[in-house]
Formats: C-alpha cells, sequence, structure tokens
C-alpha cells in the first residue's frame, strides 16, 4: 500500500477527525455517450414547446374528467348524461331566445343618434361608400330613404321604428316601390343585425331606389273633387 494511503487511513482512524469525501472514478465511456446523445442531431423528431404543452394538457383534462367521473353517481356513463343534459339545455336556450346578437340590438331601431335631415344620411353615406364601409353605407342609405319619406311627409316621423315598419307604412302611397322598399328593408337588417356585411351591389341597389324615391310620386288615397 502507498505512503498516501497509509495517511488516509490513519488519519480516518483518529477519533474526531472528518471522513475523507468518497470520489467516484470517472467512467470516460459513459461520458463520451452522453457528450454524443446531446447533439441536436438526435433531438430533430422531439416534441416542440406546442406539442408538449397540448400533451400536458390533455393529461390535465384526462385527470380532470377522470375525477370528474369518480365523483359522478354512475362514473363515466353519469358524468356524459350530465353533459348531453347540459348541452340539451344550452340548445333550447339559444333556440328560445336567438343568437346574442339579436337580443343585444333590440328592439332594432332604425336611427340610433339624434335627428338628421335625408342629405345629411345621403352624404354619410357616401363618405362611407367611397372608403369601402359597405355596411355603414347601406344603413346611412337606408336612413335616407325614410328620413325623406318623413320630410316629404309620406311617413309620419316616429322614433323606434324599423327599417321593415317603415317599409311596410311607405309601401301605402307608393305601391310601385313596395318590393324595393322590402328589399331594402331586409338589406339593411341584415348587414345591422344578421351579421353579414355590405357591399357594392347592395348599396347600389338602395341608392337607386333613393333616387326613384325622390321622383316618385304617391298615391292618392283621399275622396276626390
Amino acid at each position: 500500500m502507498s505512503t498516501g494511503g497509509l495517511i488516509i487511513r490513519a488519519a480516518a482512524a483518529l477519533p474526531g477527525a472528518p471522513t475523507p469525501p468518497v470520489t467516484t472514478p470517472r467512467d470516460p465511456a459513459r461520458e463520451a455517450a452522453e457528450r454524443e446523445l446531446s447533439k441536436p442531431v438526435y433531438h430533430q423528431n422531439d416534441p416542440g414547446l406546442i406539442e408538449r404543452a397540448l400533451d400536458r394538457f390533455w393529461e390535465w383534462v384526462d385527470e380532470l374528467f377522470g375525477r370528474a367521473s369518480g365523483a359522478t353517481p354512475g362514473g363515466g356513463l353519469g358524468l356524459l348524461a350530465v353533459l348531453l343534459l347540459t348541452l340539451l339545455v344550452i340548445a333550447a336556450l339559444w333556440w328560445r331566445l336567438g343568437t346574442p346578437h339579436r337580443t343585444a340590438t333590440d328592439p332594432g331601431t332604425l336611427f340610433d343618434d339624434g335627428p338628421r335631415s335625408s342629405a345629411d344620411h345621403r352624404a354619410a353615406a357616401e363618405a362611407h361608400a367611397t372608403a369601402g364601409r359597405w355596411t355603414e353605407a347601406v344603413q346611412e342609405r337606408m336612413r335616407a330613404v325614410v328620413r325623406s319619406l318623413e320630410e316629404r311627409t309620406l311617413l309620419d316621423p316616429r322614433p323606434g321604428r324599423t327599417a321593415d315598419e317603415a317599409a311596410a307604412e311607405a309601401a301605402g302611397p307608393l305601391p310601385h316601390h313596395a318590393a324595393d322598399l322590402r328589399a331594402a328593408a331586409r338589406a339593411f337588417d341584415d348587414v345591422t343585425y344578421g351579421g353579414r356585411t355590405g357591399d357594392p351591389d347592395t348599396y347600389a341597389r338602395l341608392r337607386t331606389l333613393d333616387l326613384a324615391l325622390e321622383r316618385a310620386k304617391p298615391l292618392l288615397t283621399g275622396p276626390t273633387a
């Protein structure tokens, strides 16, 4: 045995002497293998960050459903029945109450701000059309149509009137334009409450109707002389 080994063993035998650290001899082959496996070429097919996050998410969902099924009478079948019942209730409410954007805009009045002249609405419509904002252009042109009929006393000014009501009332003195008025009202409702987007063709039809109504002579229904 070497002199160094004897000294270490003698020191360890002394009372209160600190225990010498135990060292594990390094394995050159293992270190070489670890260095080799750490190269990027061996990790090209490893899951990415998003894929790992999705895996963790689905593991969490699976664990959550496992706990829920364990706490629900009937286990997994009981949980499935509860989910189906919840979906049926939501579908029934959706069918009964309609889509959220319909109820949010109720009562669906034609004019949503203070009184403006038909000329003001036409100018706003043309500005929107020039900028390519066809939904707003359709809305303002329909408002110009109704306001013009009110200014000509073919319609009584009435707050809260809807586009459909205006078209139905205007069809009385202007029966030859009744179909176009109804189509204009539907276009207004579609872009305002139905989630559709206005387009140049719809705006062009409304503009043509507006100009035609300006020249149209109302049907006289009063007594003749």
